[in-house]
Formats: C-alpha cells, structure tokens, sequence
C-alpha cells in the first residue's frame, strides 16, 4: 500500500454536488492499494499513519501524531498511486490492486483507524471526486508498506 499524507487545517471532498467527507485538522490521505496488500498490511499502515509524528509540539518541532492532537483524516482512495510511467507517455496502472480487492482493504485501512479514535471522513471508492484541502505547512509525506520488513 501506498498513502500520501498531507497535513491540513481543513478538507473536503465532494461528489456529484455531494459533501462525503469532511474534517477540520488533520490529514488528508490519498490511499493506494497494490497487488499482495492484505488487511494486516491495511491495519499497519493505518497504526503508522495514525503515529507518525508530524504535528508541532509546543516548541514547534514536529513531535506530535495524530492521535496525540486528536486530528482528523480525509481517506482518498487513490490507485494513481501506482502510476508506472517508465515506458512512454500514457502511465499504465498494472501495478494497482483489482477493484474489489482495493474497495476493502480500503475499508480496512478505514476501520483501522476508527479503531484507533480517529475520526475519518471519506471519499467514494472509484468515483470522480473534488478533493478540496488547505495544506498546513504545507507538510507532505509518503508512506509505502513496502518500506517496513
């Protein structure tokens, strides 16, 4: 799995007109799945998304997690993540996990940090979305499951 995460002050994502998520601070998360991902995987990343620390601490060093200043995540799923533009001009998706694979270990992904007492707003698997965010920082950081043993 692949996640982009972005540090925000608020974001939104809309569909067909339609609000879906919405959150105050927190993070934007672009998600990707790729091919052997499983729920472990999902539930990993979610842990790390949910520790890592990269919210300011009162000296304003990046010393706080998510849960530490009790943010928010707008879940993307995003499967341009996976995005091979090795050969050509036209990027080929191959790498990226079928639909029905993705569409739970999305919700996974999810359920996982809800476990964790993140509040997470979402987007809707496979559609055309308007993901409206202010990044704060603006701070930028990609996580990749196949970083970790």
């Amino acid at each position: 799995m692949k996640a982009v995460l972005q540090r925000v002050t608020r974001a939104d994502c809309v569909v067909d007109g339609r609000t879906t998520g919405e959150i105050g601070a927190g993070l934007t998360v672009l998600l990707g799945v790729g091919h052997g991902d499983t729920p472990a995987t999902a539930r990993a990343l979610a842990a790390r998304t949910a520790k890592l620390r990269i919210f300011a601490d009162d000296a304003g060093r990046m010393n706080r997690s998510l849960l530490d200043v009790h943010g928010e995540v707008l879940s993307i799923s995003q499967f341009t993540l996976y995005a091979d533009t090795r050969h050509g001009n036209r990027p080929g998706f191959t790498g990226a996990a079928a639909p029905d694979v993705a569409r739970t270990l999305y919700a996974e992904y999810n359920a996982a940090l809800r476990e964790l007492g993140v509040t997470v707003g979402e987007g809707v698997f496979g559609a055309d979305m308007r993901v409206t965010l202010s990044n704060d920082g603006p701070v930028t950081i990609l996580l990749d499951s196949s970083d970790r043993p």
